[in-house]
């Protein structure tokens, strides 16, 4: 299984790479991101490497479950879950071309999550307490917002890559040790190395951008996966696995709420944006996030291979002690202490 499981991240991470060199001449004529007071970037640079990401991942997600019988591959529940990540991609190249109004890209983005959460097996269950139907709610609300974020964190170089290769690395592993479906583990894998094969062209100074193309549906696969494995009874690991992306955004989001911002108007005011402000290096960022990603995938791993319900409050209390820090040391100090600059005047 490890020679398989290498096999399918080096063919996706090489289909990745090759689509990415393939694409970057025309995505430099139609759909460069030019600078400008919120970019990270000084110089016009290509965005749309997502199509690559995104157009590797099914394919040989799909190619794999095709040739190898071993992951059961159920091609309906997939055929689903690939048709709405090219449908929002499709959202997501549009918006990276001719920007679209935040209203309609939202109702777009909503019927891809309700088509997904509709298709999600009637068993599966996250929050067996609640009513089933409040809890498929919770969980369209929950996936809407994790897909926007993600897009959100997607800010300066190999950023989503620092956040995208450890936690489906993890998720790929724990799918080993059977706490996902084994065609959910195999679409973990050809992410994981999807994310590899962009990750020479991302990297600081990037040559080439993922784009909503990019970020929209990996937010969208990311929550699958996660939703997928708290079904299977692990809802703190699927928690902690993108708990610094999770925190991030959610903190950031009510703070602009608290200090009357407007929260649909794009902004330099996350964690990781505050950080380059103070003169980090997006290779200073980027490390440190991936080095707390690793910590919490190795946290959430002990989680899958103990019972205690204290020592699972701990695990979950010590990642959210090591994601407060790094926040900590991104913003300089109390972010509660601190508002936010002027949109437009960074």
């Amino acid at each position: 299984m490890w020679g398989l499981f290498g096999a399918i991240i080096l063919a996706s991470a090489g289909t990745s790479y090759f689509l990415t060199m393939a694409l970057r001449p025309l995505l430099r004529n139609y759909a460069l991101a030019c600078p400008n007071a919120r970019s990270s970037h000084k110089m016009p640079t290509p965005q749309g490497g997502g199509i690559a990401v995104i157009g590797s991942t099914i394919a040989i997600a799909a190619i794999s479950g095709l040739a190898v019988p071993i992951f059961g591959a159920d091609f309906r529940h997939l055929g689903l879950i690939f048709t709405m990540s090219a449908t929002l991609a499709a959202v997501g190249v549009t918006d990276d071309i001719r920007p679209l109004e935040a209203l309609p890209r939202l109702l777009l983005q909503t019927i891809v999550v309700i088509v997904v959460v509709a298709g999600l097996p009637t068993e599966l269950r996250v929050l067996p307490l609640l009513p089933w139907w409040f809890e498929r709610a919770i969980m369209v609300i929950a996936v809407i917002w994790f897909v926007n974020l993600v897009n959100f964190m997607d800010g300066i170089d190999w950023m989503t890559v620092a956040e995208v290769v450890p936690v489906t690395g993890a998720l790929a592993l724990f799918g080993l040790m059977g706490a996902l479906p084994r065609d959910a583990t195999l679409v973990a894998l050809a992410l994981c190395g999807a994310m590899i094969g962009f990750a020479p062209l991302n990297r600081p100074v990037a040559r080439l951008f993922l784009g909503d193309v990019g970020s929209l549906p990996i937010g969208l696969l990311l929550a699958w996966l996660l939703i997928l494995l708290a079904g299977q009874g692990h809802l703190a690991a699927a928690i902690l696995l993108p708990l610094y992306y999770l925190a991030d955004a959610t903190i950031t989001l009510l703070r602009r709420l608290v200090n009357g911002e407007p929260i649909m108007q794009a902004h330099r005011s996350h964690f990781y944006q505050r950080a380059s402000e103070r003169g980090f290096s997006d290779f200073q960022i980027v490390w440190r996030v991936f080095a707390l990603n690793l910590l919490l995938c190795a946290l959430a791993g002990k989680m899958l291979v103990t019972a205690s319900a204290g020592l699972h409050l701990l695990i979950l209390l010590t990642g959210g002690v090591l994601v407060g820090a790094l926040l900590l040391n991104f913003n300089g100090g109390l972010w509660w202490r601190r508002k936010s600059p002027p949109d437009g005047s960074e």
